[in-house]
């Protein structure tokens, strides 16, 4: 007999048969009259919508993370726990989170303000409260200094137990029309059996299509329960990066191996929207503007793809074909992405976005140069993204560099071609000149700033 569809949400148990699963958490919480958990955008970037999903951790550990419910599709669901802002106080105590904003005065007109108390509340139960933590929230008339101030008080506080601890897991019954594979075989059978079936992993970028009712398909192989996309294998010669894995998991383990990847990492996006982003599901988009996508092509990655007819391994820079197509067959599955480690090079990554953080990049940018004993450049990658239908190496300025030394004037004209290296669209982020422009001066940056 098939189990119902259940999860835990606020210490109860809720059954959801019967729900659309490409529904958002966060409208299926409102209409049901749980009204803490506020609508701001719709697309992930204002923090409004914030929730706690308690995860277990590769070495077991449960750990709550914030998550936008806007961005969470029903169908992620079963067999989850979830807190929102109304499981916090007891009775006529508010929680601490709470009580701190309330003593630093944090709150002005409060509609921001549930939004920020779960991402606190995450952020003390995981030992994170920094301005990372709530670098994901959006306050129009507060301002930070005191939702600063109420997160420091928070530091000097034990953390509360009770709301640290795992119920037993529940069963994981998928719902109808959204399938939740546990094996890579599954997820490939699944994919055979319902070819139009769209793969989805964090739902970072197509729960805003889903926010906003607008399903590229009518159903959906969810990828975040397979533990083969959640490896992460580092040898003094190479990282092997699951698939599934949550970008905030990658800024923990692997920092400081990477530092071009470490700087994109710092930029992309908000704590709420890393704890569901993969790598897998940035590459599987494809979107000119993907952050990580010219840190990838910069530092040499390869991907490893499975399908029915085997696996095979593609190098980044023959991974993107056109404007939101790439050489992975349709019924094929993003497994990992592997990078050589070559301590050796000199890297480093720039966004330029109209905020600095959580933004949509105007351009995104990675290099990578080594140098012989004498000063002569004898590697060079130069990655961009915006600037074209695909992220792309500036080649042609690569080849020029090859073999020279980094003078003023060598980085003069590298950065005059780089200005005519490509062609990009003018829209509501800038013009096709500024990119132009920020092509050749990001660069400069880099020779200044890694270089100096």
């Amino acid at each position: 007999m098939t189990e119902t569809p259940c999860f835990k949400l606020n210490h109860r148990e809720l059954p959801l048969a019967g729900c659309d699963p490409r529904q958002s958490l966060l409208r299926w919480l409102n209409a049901r009259g749980l009204s803490g958990t506020k609508e701001g955008c719709g697309d992930g970037d204002c923090g409004a919508c914030t929730v706690a999903l308690l995860e277990t951790d590769p070495d077991g550990r449960p750990r709550w993370r914030a998550v936008n419910s806007c961005l969470l599709p029903l169908g992620f669901l079963p067999g989850r726990e979830l807190l929102t802002v109304e499981a916090l106080a007891g009775g006529e105590r508010l929680h601490p989170v709470q009580q701190a904003m309330v003593d630093c005065a944090g709150s002005q007109c409060g509609y921001c303000t549930p939004g920020f108390v779960m991402s606190l509340f995450a952020g003390q139960q995981n030992g994170e409260l920094d301005d990372a933590c709530i670098e994901g929230n959006l306050c129009r008339c507060t301002g930070y200094r005191p939702i600063r101030a109420a997160m420091a008080q928070l530091r000097a506080q034990p953390v509360p137990e009770a709301s640290v601890a795992a119920a037993a897991p529940l069963p994981s019954t998928a719902l109808d029309g959204f399938f939740s594979p546990v094996s890579v075989a599954e997820a490939l059978a699944l994919k055979a059996a319902h070819p139009q079936a769209a793969w989805i992993a964090g739902a970072t970028d197509l729960g805003v299509d889903l926010s906003r009712q607008r399903a590229r398909a009518e159903r959906f192989i969810a990828l975040d329960r397979i533990a083969e996309l959640q490896m992460l294998t580092v040898s003094d010669c190479e990282v092997r990066i699951g698939a599934g894995i949550p970008l905030s998991r990658l800024e923990r383990e692997l920092h400081g191996v990477f530092p071009a990847l470490d700087q994109m990492l710092h930029w992309f996006a908000a704590r709420q929207v890393r704890n569901r982003a993969t790598l897998g599901g940035n590459l599987g988009s494809a979107s000119p503007i993907g952050d990580l996508l010219p840190v990838l092509l910069a530092l040499d990655a390869s991907i490893e793809l499975a399908g029915p007819g085997g696996a095979r391994e593609i190098p980044a820079q023959d991974f993107f074909l056109d404007y939101r197509r790439t050489a992975r067959a349709e019924d094929e599955l993003i497994l990992a992405v592997r990078l050589r480690r070559r301590p050796h090079l000199r890297t480093a990554s720039h966004k330029l976005a109209k905020r600095p953080s959580d933004d949509i990049s105007i351009v995104a940018a990675s290099f990578a140069l080594g140098f012989d004993a004498a000063g002569r450049i004898t590697h060079a990658r130069l990655a961009f993204g915006g600037v074209a239908a695909i992220p792309r190496r500036a080649v042609a300025v690569e080849e020029f560099l090859l073999g020279r030394a980094l003078d003023a004037d060598t980085v003069a004209e590298a950065a005059s071609r780089l200005r005519g290296e490509f062609e990009p669209l003018s829209d509501h982020r800038a013009g096709a000149d500024y990119r132009r422009a920020l092509c050749a001066s990001l660069f400069e940056k880099f020779v200044a700033e890694a270089l100096a």
